[in-house]
C-alpha cells in the first residue's frame, strides 16, 4: 500500500514541498511513535521537525479542538476578536522574561513570525539594517528567508539589509580559536562589520538561534549570548531570539536563553506552539509590535481552534513536567551518545542541551571533513530499523535528534540500540547505499 501511495504523492504533490530521507508512508501517530501504511511502527526522533513537543495525537488536545470547533469555528481576529487569542497571548507574555511593557503577534508559521520581525524592527527602530548569522535558517517567506543563512537557501537573493556573520561554532570555530571564539566572533562585529558595511546606528536588529537547529544543533560558548546582549544594550539594537524550533520546553528550560539570564526584546515561536496545529507567535516590547495598524496581518492569524490548541499545549508542558523530563532525559540521551562516540570513530561530536541533539558525523577527527553521505546511509538505516532521524546542518553531516518531549529512558535505550546497530552496519558495508542516495534529504 504505501509504495503505491507514494507513487500517487509523487505525482500530484510539488517537489518544492518536499525533503526526503528514505520511503516512509505515515498510517498513524500516537505518543512518541508513528505507524506507517505497512504497519511498521516506528520510534520517531524527529518529533515531525520539532512539531509534536507534547507528543502525537494528545487526547487533552483532541478534546478542546473538538470542544472550540463546535462553539465557534471561526472568527477572523483582525475585526471580530474572542477571548482564546487574548488568553493565549496573556499566557505567552507571562512565560518570556521582560519587565517592560508586551504585545503578542500571532501567524502561522515560524516564517511569517520572522517575516513580521524583518518587516517590524526596522521600523520600529527607524534603522535599515538587520544582522543575522551564516547557518541560520528563520523560513522561507522572503522576509525570512533574507535573515537566514543557510546554504540551501543560497540560490535565493532576498532583501539586501541583511549582514549575516559567523555563529559561534566550538567544533567548527570560524576564526580557528575555540578557546577566543566569543570575543573573536564579537570582536569581529564591531571592529570589522561595524565599521565598515553596518554601522551600529543603521542596525535595527540582530537576530540569533540560542541553538543554531537547521545549521547543525550548535551550541554557542557559555558566556556568548549575554555578551551579544550587553552589546545589543550598548548600541540600542534590538535583540531577537528565534526560538521556533528549541522553545517551549525543548532545552530543559522554557527558551534557550533562560540558560543564560537572556532577556530578548522579542522572541519567535512557531513550531510544537500548536500541538500540530500551524501557530506561530511573537512575543515582543510593544513598542516592536504597535509600530503600524494593519501592516502585518493574515485573515486566519489567532483563530480559535489554533488558539485554543496552543493554550491546552502550554498547560500540557507545565502539568506533565516537561521541561523537567527534557532536561532529565536529555542529559542522559547526550550521555548514552557519547558512548557511542567513543566505539565509532566517525562521531565526531556530541552536543546539545535537553531533547536539543546534534550529532556530527566527520570522515576521521583529525581533518573534521564532514560525512555528509554517511550521515545519509545511518538515517537511512534507522529508518529501516524503526527509529525515525533526519539530518541537518549546512554540510548535511549532523543527525538531529529532537524527539517529543515525552520520551522515555527506556525509548533512549531503544534509539541508542537502533543508532549502535546502524554504525556497525555501515562499518561493515552492510546498508545499500543505491537505496541512500534515492533520497537527497537538504
Amino acid at each position: 500500500m504505501s509504495k503505491t501511495f507514494l507513487k500517487a504523492e509523487e505525482q500530484v504533490i510539488a517537489n518544492s514541498l518536499k525533503i526526503r530521507f528514505y520511503p516512509i508512508a505515515v498510517q498513524s501517530a500516537k505518543g512518541t511513535r508513528i505507524t506507517g501504511q505497512n504497519g511498521t511502527e516506528y520510534l520517531d526522533l524527529t518529533a515531525g521537525w520539532a512539531v509534536a513537543g507534547i507528543g502525537y495525537g494528545h487526547p487533552r488536545v483532541s478534546s478542546k479542538l473538538k470542544e472550540q470547533y463546535e462553539s465557534l469555528s471561526f472568527t477572523s481576529q483582525l475585526s471580530a476578536p474572542e477571548p482564546t487569542m487574548v488568553s493565549l497571548a496573556e499566557k505567552l507574555i507571562k512565560i518570556t522574561p521582560g519587565d517592560f511593557p508586551k504585545k503578542v503577534w500571532l501567524g502561522h508559521s515560524g516564517s511569517d513570525a520572522n517575516d513580521c520581525i524583518a518587516k517590524l524592527v526596522p521600523l520600529a527602530k527607524n534603522r535599515t539594517r538587520m544582522i543575522s548569522f551564516m547557518g541560520s535558517y528563520h523560513g522561507q517567506t522572503m522576509g525570512s528567508l533574507s535573515l537566514s543563512g543557510h546554504p540551501a537557501q543560497s540560490q535565493f537573493i532576498g532583501s539586501g539589509n541583511v549582514v549575516k556573520i559567523p555563529y559561534p561554532n566550538p567544533y567548527r570555530p570560524p576564526f580557528g580559536e575555540t578557546d577566543r571564539l566569543t570575543d573573536q566572533v564579537l570582536q569581529f562585529l564591531e571592529q570589522e562589520v561595524f565599521k565598515t558595511i553596518c554601522p551600529p546606528e543603521h542596525t535595527a536588529g540582530i537576530i540569533i538561534e540560542g541553538i543554531q537547529s537547521d545549521g547543525g544543533l550548535i551550541v554557542p560558548p557559555e558566556n556568548f549570548l549575554p555578551r551579544l546582549e550587553m552589546l545589543c544594550r550598548r548600541y540600542e539594537i534590538s535583540l531577537i531570539f528565534d526560538e521556533v524550533k528549541v522553545g517551549l520546553g525543548r532545552t530543559g528550560k522554557w527558551f534557550s536563553f533562560d540558560h543564560y539570564d537572556v532577556v530578548p526584546d522579542a522572541v519567535v515561536l512557531g513550531k510544537s506552539l500548536g500541538g500540530g496545529l500551524p501557530i506561530s507567535a511573537v512575543v515582543a516590547k510593544k513598542e516592536i509590535l504597535d509600530v503600524g495598524t494593519g501592516i502585518h496581518m493574515f485573515t486566519t492569524s489567532g483563530n480559535p481552534v489554533c488558539s485554543v490548541a496552543s493554550l491546552e499545549t502550554l498547560q500540557i508542558i507545565e502539568d506533565e513536567r516537561l521541561i523537567e523530563n527534557a532536561r532529565v532525559n536529555g542529559e542522559y540521551f547526550l550521555k548514552e551518545l557519547e558512548k557511542l562516540q567513543e566505539k565509532y570513530e566517525w562521531i565526531g561530536d556530541v552536543r546539545g542541551k535537553g531533547l536539543a541533539i546534534g550529532v556530527e558525523l566527520v570522515e576521521d577527527r583529525f581533518t573534521k571533513t564532514p560525512a555528509a553521505e554517511k550521515t545519509a546511509a545511518i538515517c537511512y538505516r534507522c529508518f529501516e530499523l524503526g527509529l525515525l532521524v533526519f539530518y541537518v546542518g549546512i554540510n548535511s553531516n549532523v543527525i538531529e535528534i529532537t524527539p517529543p518531549l515525552t520520551i522515555s529512558k527506556e525509548e533512549i535505550d531503544l534509539a541508542i540500540s537502533i543508532l549502535d546497530q546502524s554504525f556497525s552496519d555501515l562499518q561493515e558495508q552492510k546498508i545499500n547505499m543505491d537505496l541512500v542516495k534515492q533520497y537527497a534529504g537538504w
